[in-house]
């Protein structure tokens, strides 16, 4: 029987909700592919608290708009770490540094909104 946000493992029951949410969608993942409930629980906890701390850790990157052209910084960092006069000049080089650091890479437009994720 598939689990939902109202209807899960007791072992579920104390987890925070963001992994207790992806614990349900690992475990019910498990049981479609076969696995009685006793083994889907087990490693549907563990994966979804890997899950989980791997999004807290990740870093994030941005590139924005600055007074020489375009910036990667990490996000809440005043510093940049590299500055080119495109966005596109900027890009290639970003996208190396981001996958060396297991980070995401958020682009902005000239205005300010948020354009493409990458990396997620």
């Amino acid at each position: 029987m598939p689990w939902s946000k109202n209807d899960y493992p007791d072992s579920f029951k104390n987890l925070n909700e963001d992994v207790r949410n992806k614990a349900i969608e690992i475990g019910n993942a498990l049981l479609r592919d076969g696995y009685d409930e006793d083994r889907a629980i087990p490693i549907a906890l563990d994966n979804a608290k890997d899950y989980i701390k791997k999004q807290d850790d990740q870093p994030v990157y941005e590139i924005r708009s600055h007074d020489d052209g375009w910036q990667l910084k990490k996000k809440g960092s005043d510093r940049a770490i590299l500055i080119e006069e495109t966005k596109e000049d900027l890009l290639g080089e970003a996208k190396r540094y981001v996958t060396k650091n297991n980070g995401e890479l958020h682009i902005y437009k000239g205005d300010g909104t948020l354009e493409d994720t990458l990396y997620e």
